[in-house]
């Protein structure tokens, strides 16, 4: 199992046996992950199932920027990115290490 959250919640991933085998190295070391399958819902509960995974982690650096910035000055993404292939990122990721890049994403929250 894994965990997905966005802007608009959490959702549980399901990785069945033969899915994380083809998906290893993307599931162990992605930062930043694109799954694909089917979603089941269970109440406010979210399950996506598994069927695709892709490590995103070298589009980083682009978050927090404007999508038009991101994709060549357009605000269509479907119109500019590829079908098969993650389009590398144009900007220089202003965090390169992991743990730089851990702390811009996830502030600590921490309360004292």
């Amino acid at each position: 199992f894994l965990t997905l959250e966005d802007e608009t919640g959490v959702a549980n991933v399901v990785v069945w046996r033969k899915v994380f085998e083809r998906f290893r190295r993307p599931v162990m070391g992605g930062r930043l992950l694109r799954v694909t399958g089917p979603l089941q819902r269970e109440g406010q509960v979210v399950h996506l199932i598994a069927q695709e995974i892709e490590d995103l982690s070298h589009r980083l650096g682009d978050l927090g920027h404007p999508l038009s910035e991101v994709v060549g000055g357009t605000t269509s993404v479907t119109d500019n990115l590829p079908k098969e292939q993650p389009r590398a990122s144009t900007r220089s990721p202003s965090a390169r290490h992991p743990r730089d890049q851990a702390k811009k994403l996830f502030p600590s929250r921490d309360f004292h």
